[in-house]
């Protein structure tokens, strides 16, 4: 999933979060974490936007030491199905055609604030002769646990050796 930059700007009591790929995409909390709260929200709602008005989706800038929000992961794929189809020049209409379906039904597919079934997203992703790939990688903690182990494990070795 593409985790989209953000940044963070104090405006008296409240924090602001701007988006510098997707400028449509603006909060604020009282808060700091009120405001990264929003802002999940706010870049879902941009892009439901850019979807409705048919306009592409920005990519997502390199980090660069930023803070960043990504959308939930079953919009992340509808974003990218969204992607897949203006790529291919494939209309809703077209795209409800190939599946056999009704026009409301990929209306829904392609709605952020719908829950989808992932099975039918991949029908259409598959019905544009792609796949649709699903990763589970490792967080940012994981790395540090996996050295703790390593270290005590090491330590365990050295006792046992000595």
């Amino acid at each position: 999933m593409e985790a989209y930059p953000i940044t963070l700007e104090r405006d008296g009591d409240t924090i602001l979060v701007g988006f510098p790929d997707v400028p449509q995409a603006h909060t604020f909390g009282d808060t700091e974490s009120d405001a990264l709260g929003h802002a999940v929200a706010a870049l879902e709602t941009a892009m439901a936007a850019l979807m409705i008005d048919r306009k592409p989706i920005p990519r997502a800038s390199p980090a660069r030491g930023r803070r960043t929000v990504a959308l939930p992961p079953l919009s992340a794929v509808k974003v990218a199905l969204y992607r897949a189809m203006r790529a291919d020049g494939v209309t809703k209409a077209e795209l409800a055609r190939r599946l056999g379906w009704h026009a409301p039904q990929v209306d829904r597919l392609l709605d952020l604030r719908h829950a989808s079934r992932l099975d039918q997203l991949d029908q259409a992703v598959r019905a544009l002769g792609k796949r649709l790939v699903v990763r589970v990688r490792g967080g940012a903690a994981r790395p540090e646990k996996a050295r703790k182990r390593r270290r005590r494990a090491v330590r365990v070795r050295r006792r046992a050796a000595a």
